[in-house]
């Protein structure tokens, strides 16, 4: 594709660049809007320099995407409500034997849930439960953090669900599920194995409990709190330092089904969350026991139905819906915690994306870069990963996947058929991965970020530099050993 005209390649690239600006650094001081204002705000512009008309900025929104993104979300709220956490937190302190077992287990959890229900949802749901975990077990929150937003992001190369650019990239690509799976876990594991391994080597010795003084004047985190946890939806703007930080949702507006007010009557007269009770669960109605099993037999349908090949996006919509009409009542305090900010993110992004690439810079910059970036010879495969790496973190993954990927893929086919599902997956692969090399090269590493910060008893900072230390060279090393195991 040739270069559009010049007063179109400057307006387009402009737009691009104040998605971008705004996507990265979402409360910069003199337009502090966040990131999903930001992202309307370049599809706007797209359409207003004419890079792109009503019609096609339309067209461009992938709503296959969204309603994969929607549907996902949904499961996740109603897994959340089936006590979740109650078993993830037997789980994680079962037989501990002190920080380091404590960190692998929450690599292996993060790694696996990030597979099924995506990076984005895993991160929003585990943050701040990871947090109390580690003021329970009285260890550094900063191992913890990493922990799980990197092996979030490396658990989520390995589905078509696992994160967004890859339901991209399955949606782009006509992949199936199986054969997506089959053709990234390999090293997706051992991925998470090097992850957890140099983990382990860079706080072997901050992984031992405190028993200063000044920790013991901390606040002590009980059990109990640990598994009655809830989580609060993701938002993506960022706020205002001249605002408080809010409050995390009342859990009132989403409780789970054996955490009920104290206030209320249980059927044998005794009040639930009494001290006169000594099990909650002689208190859980029929009702909610059946519920609460269906919650899990209808996410494990919904798995076997993706195994199958059945379609993504209608999948999850449906086991989401009938979660809702199986609970039998206003579904609205459960919606509510979908992430729309996010979904709106993506709409504009899709129209900002799609009029950049109507410039016809990225074409420009692949022809450039495509004689070096084949990979059919390892050099070719090296260099192609190396530019995935770079542009996952200066334009973000989902913009690197819908500007490259179709390139990539027209590249690939023109060497051989047989290497067009393999650059897909090298696609999905390291753009995933890339999340990890700085704080801003993933959406779940500013989750984990601001859920942290925003905790109200547990909040804590993790600064960029303080990521990048880590993340810079377990990305390259689990890139450079998990290319070799991607077979298409």
């Amino acid at each position: 594709m040739a270069l559009a005209s010049v007063p179109t390649v400057v307006l387009g690239s402009i737009a691009f660049a104040i998605f971008w600006m705004l996507a990265v650094f979402p409360a910069v001081p003199f337009l502090p809007v966040g990131r999903t204002a930001g992202s309307l705000l370049g599809g706007m512009l797209m359409i207003i320099f004419r890079v792109i008309s009503p019609e096609q900025a339309y067209a461009s929104i992938d709503l296959p995407i969204l309603g994969l993104l929607f549907g996902t979300m949904v499961v996740s709220i109603y897994l959340e409500r089936a006590q979740m956490f109650k078993y993830l937190g037997r789980l994680l302190s079962w037989k501990s034997k002190g920080g380091r077992d404590l960190l692998c287990r929450v690599c292996l959890v993060s790694a696996l849930a990030s597979a099924l229900f995506t990076n984005d949802t895993t991160c929003i749901v585990l943050t701040e439960f990871v947090l109390k975990l580690a003021r329970q077990h009285k260890l550094p929150a900063k191992p913890f953090l990493l922990a799980l937003a990197s092996s979030a992001n490396i658990g989520s190369s390995a589905t078509p669900i696992g994160n967004p650019q890859n339901l991209v990239i399955a949606v782009q690509s006509k992949i199936s599920f199986i054969k997506f799976f089959v053709g990234v876990v390999p090293a997706m594991l051992l991925g998470v194995a090097i992850n957890v391994v140099f983990l382990l080597c860079m706080f072997w010795r901050q992984l031992s409990p405190k028993e200063d003084e000044e920790q013991a004047k901390e606040d002590v985190v009980t059990e109990n709190e640990v598994n009655s946890h809830t989580f609060s939806p993701a938002r993506m703007s960022h706020p205002s330092p001249l605002q408080p930080n809010p409050s995390p949702l009342n859990p009132q507006h989403m409780t789970p089904v054996n955490d009920v007010e104290k206030n209320t009557p249980c059927r044998n007269g005794i009040k639930r969350g009494c001290s006169q009770v000594p099990d909650m669960r002689t208190c859980l109605t029929k009702k909610e026991l059946f519920l609460k099993g269906f919650v899990y037999i209808v996410s494990v349908g919904m798995l076997i139905a993706l195994l199958m090949g059945l379609n993504m996006s209608w999948t999850t919509i449906t086991a989401g819906l009938i979660l809702v009409v199986i609970d039998f009542k206003d579904a609205g305090p459960c919606l509510d915690k979908v992430s729309y900010s996010l979904l709106v993110f993506f709409c504009g992004m899709f129209i900002t994306v799609d009029g950049f690439n109507r410039t016809g810079i990225p074409s420009a910059f692949w022809e450039f870069m495509e004689p070096y970036s084949r990979i059919n010879h390892a050099s070719g495969v090296a260099v192609l990963a190396v530019v995935i790496l770079l542009l996952s973190n200066l334009a973000s993954n989902v913009p690197t996947v819908l500007l490259l990927g179709a390139q990539v893929a027209k590249s690939a086919a023109a060497v051989s058929p047989n290497y067009e599902t393999r650059a897909w997956l090298i696609l999905a692969f390291v753009s995933t991965v890339a999340g990890n090399l700085s704080l801003l090269g993933s959406a779940a590493n500013l989750i984990v970020c601001e859920q942290a910060r925003r905790s109200e008893l547990h909040g804590f900072t993790l600064s960029f530099w303080a990521h990048i230390v880590f993340g810079l060279p377990s990305t390259l090393i689990v890139t450079a050993i998990g290319l070799p195991l991607i077979k298409g």
